[in-house]
């Protein structure tokens, strides 16, 4: 058995990667999706030792044939408005960390944050005083994007904050116990625990698997339901590509029902009203039998 320190471009055979993507599935109880990003990394790697070391070619070529494992998409988890609702019933708004607990849901379901963009919010990114009131997010790639916030989001972010609105720019909106900047572990955890409470009044919450994820993917299939163009959805969220934001409109069962609605058959074939105006068109009805 070789030291890792001795191991060598080499030794990474083509029969040696198969090995290794057999213990990431079988032994390690790594995921599909993961496999695959084991392996795309190690295409990578060999591509580049194709064009710098000839005589490696082949090795190259054997490994980058080994194919990516097929993997089904998974569906989208949201959650319905009575559930959302009875998540932000839950935090006790008497005390400060129920305040807390209340505006930083209530904040990840008016804007669809991710959760890294909600921790690293600053005071310095609200716009409170305008008729227009948003936040600003340093998203993916470092693109900048704007979210409105509803008037409601705004009494409960300025009760949350008080005298720090008047303070440095960069002092975090939501702080931990410590008083410290929140972390994800934190919002993960927090959530987690209204999830518990809350299905206690919402019982299909008991059979979701909820994550500060799922506010966004709620607050973009919410949106879908309102008539919100997914263009606006994709700005909004902060999609780079529109396939991504598309993923929404495929999940909504409520609006595919909908849909089929507009375009089903009449129950009573024979309730069709026969006088009605095209049917007096002789040329139309000559032109429809032909068809």
């Amino acid at each position: 058995m070789l030291e890792p320190t001795q191991v060598t471009v080499e030794h990474l055979t083509a029969d040696v990667i198969k090995r290794f993507l057999t213990y990431l599935e079988q032994e390690r109880g790594n995921a599909i999706d993961t496999r695959n990003l084991r392996l795309t990394a190690l295409h990578s790697l060999f591509r580049f030792v194709a064009r710098h070391i000839p005589e490696l070619i082949e090795q190259a070529t054997q490994i980058q044939t080994i194919p990516l494992r097929q993997t089904t998409q998974p569906t989208v988890a949201y959650l319905e408005k009575d559930e959302i609702d009875a998540m932000l019933a839950t935090p006790d708004r008497r005390t400060c960390q129920g305040q807390r607990d209340y505006a930083l849901l209530l904040f990840l379901y008016n804007t669809g944050a991710r959760v890294t963009e909600a921790v690293q919010t600053n005071v310095g990114a609200l716009e409170l005083d305008t008729s227009l009131a948003s936040v600003r997010f340093l998203g993916k790639g470092r693109k900048v994007r704007l979210c409105p916030l509803w008037s409601h989001t705004v009494d409960v972010l300025r009760r949350l904050l008080g005298a720090r609105l008047e303070g440095p720019e960069d002092l975090p909106v939501f702080l931990n116990v410590r008083r410290q900047r929140m972390t994800r572990f934190g919002v993960h955890t927090l959530v987690e625990r209204t999830v518990t409470k809350a299905a206690q009044t919402a019982p299909t919450l008991r059979h979701k698997q909820v994550s500060p994820h799922t506010l966004r993917h709620t607050t973009a299939v919410h949106l879908l339901r309102a008539g919100v163009d997914i263009n606006t959805i994709r700005a909004w969220l902060g999609h780079v590509s529109l396939e991504t934001t598309n993923r929404y409109a495929q999940v909504d069962l409520a609006m595919k029902a909908k849909a089929l609605e507009t375009c089903a058959p009449s129950h009573d074939a024979h309730s069709l009203d026969h006088t009605a105006a095209w049917h007096q068109d002789r040329d139309l009805m000559v032109f429809l039998a032909s068809l």
